[in-house]
């Protein structure tokens, strides 16, 4: 009745697409930045002789693109173009605005007549990239970016393979994106943004052996670089190499003692290898070094759980359930600590909570059955376990509850019944033969019972137990005794 849980993490590290190159976004003193304004009033109204400079106009634009005015923008970057009618960055800058407006081909042309003065503007190469991915262009996009890769070095080629990244993510080609990350890396293993990104597409694309032989070459090179360390530990978790995993995660936060990330993951690989005190002593460094989420309170539920200390896994899981009332697995989860004590009154109580946000989950279902049996209330756990039967009619687990449950409340006739649909439903289980067995006994039709368990012991006599455990006073019948030896019997011949 217990479900593992899941909060493995790969950084996919989310930086900011970037549009344009406006790292620092200019920020003037106001009285500087009035009279910049009231001088280019002046200029466009003819008033006096005033002069402004490329970088007044630029000021300018961007002073409206911030503002979200993008008409006056592109007034300025027009103003400014036929002012300096051979400055590229202007043309550029009016280009940026003529895409923000949509106005895709118009872009296009302003860039192609910038591209005549200055073809070394990397800017030049994204908002054309940009222009081909709006108009639906995506094969000219990466050939534009490919082309462009061969006339940049350095930092600028990073932001292009960064950018070719993007287009290929777009439009779904994740191989490619892996690829062009780890081009990033092979030229500056230390890039912070390729370093949180090649840990999720790796996983993404299942391309852990070449993620460890990458990261492997970093960590000779660059030994106390913590994130490649967190890689290659992802990388080994990603191909369950759990031990090799954990290794990975100790040097991380030996480097970086705070790296809460590196813990978080590291419970995940303990809980993989059952080592759930090492999980919970991880998982408690996680809450120590972050802001506390429900996920981890349930996984700290979870390693408590299967070390059978129930009342420490009801109190993180409520813990959980407290940051996250939506989540009815969590009230399942603490159902289930109860039903393992025996508790069944307590159980029934946060079942209902669950089922009260997933009325019909079979699993949920299926254990308020089971409580509700054990308390003796068997129509309503009839009710519930039919429920189960009705969502995932092939699952044997809804069908032997609700049989069992009615063969134990005397209802023989519907137990045969649905005994029958069992066996149709599964292709003929021998469980439901041995419980069909049961069943014939128990109504005085001793001969065709007999038919029923002699064609389950030939099928699957392992299963003996399940008979017996139904109805332990069978082999107290004699034609059961009697039939069990004689197979016993033949088989030893």
């Amino acid at each position: 009745m217990l479900h593992k849980p899941m909060f493995f993490l790969f950084l996919n590290g989310n930086f900011p697409k970037p549009l344009f190159m406006k790292e620092n976004p200019y920020r003037e003193n106001r009285e500087e930045l009035d009279e910049l304004l009231r001088q280019y009033d002046n200029l466009k109204a003819g008033r006096g002789h005033i002069f402004l400079d490329e970088e007044a106009f630029e000021k300018i634009i961007e002073f409206y693109d911030e503002k979200e005015d993008l008409q006056k923008a592109l007034e300025a970057a027009e103003f400014g173009s036929e002012q300096y009618p051979f400055s590229s960055s202007l043309l550029i800058k009016k280009a940026d605005i003529l895409l923000s407006l949509r106005h895709y081909q118009e872009a296009l042309k302003v860039l192609e007549q910038a591209e005549l003065f200055d073809s070394g503007d990397i800017n030049l190469y994204i908002l054309k990239t940009d222009v081909w991915l709006a108009l639906d262009e995506h094969e000219k996009a990466v050939q534009l970016l490919e082309k462009a890769l061969h006339s940049f070095e350095g930092e600028e080629r990073i932001e292009l393979l960064f950018e070719l990244a993007d287009v290929y993510d777009d439009y779904e080609e994740f191989d490619k994106v892996f690829d062009c990350l780890k081009l990033i890396l092979e030229q500056d293993p230390n890039n912070e943004e390729g370093l949180y990104k090649i840990c999720f597409w790796t996983d993404f694309t299942g391309r852990g052996e070449e993620s460890i032989r990458l990261h492997q070459k970093i960590i000779d090179d660059f030994p106390y670089n913590e994130l490649a360390w967190f890689n290659l530990a992802a990388a080994y978790q990603g191909l369950k190499l759990y031990e090799k995993a954990i290794d990975a995660y100790q040097y991380a936060i030996t480097i970086d003692e705070k790296f809460d990330y590196a813990y978080r993951n590291m419970g995940d690989a303990f809980i993989r290898l059952r080592k759930f005190k090492e999980a919970i002593e991880a998982l408690q460094k996680v809450l120590e070094l972050s802001k506390p989420e429900d996920v981890i309170f349930e996984a700290i539920g979870h390693c408590y759980d299967r070390l059978h200390n129930y009342a420490q896994a009801r109190f993180y899981y409520r813990k959980a359930s407290h940051m996250n009332a939506e989540d009815s697995k969590v009230f399942y989860k603490i159902a289930c600590t109860y039903y393992n004590e025996g508790q069944w009154a307590s159980a029934i109580k946060q079942l209902e909570s669950a089922l009260k946000i997933h009325r019909f989950q079979p699993e949920y279902n299926l254990l308020m059955g089971e409580c509700k049996f054990q308390v003796g209330a068997f129509k309503e756990a009839i009710q519930f376990l039919s429920n189960v039967v009705r969502v995932r009619p092939k699952s044997s687990s809804g069908w032997e509850a609700l049989i069992r449950c009615l063969y134990k409340a005397n209802f023989l006739e519907e137990a045969k019944e649905q005994a029958l649909s069992a066996l149709q439903v599964t292709q003929g289980k021998p469980l439901f033969m041995f419980y069909l067995s049961n069943i014939l006994f128990a109504m005085k039709k001793s001969k065709e019972a007999i038919q029923y368990l002699e064609r389950a012991m030939e099928k699957a006599p392992k299963l003996l137990k399940r008979f017996v455990e139904l109805n332990p006073s069978i082999l107290q019948n004699h034609q059961v005794v009697d039939m069990l030896a004689k197979f016993k019997r033949n088989k030893s011949i």
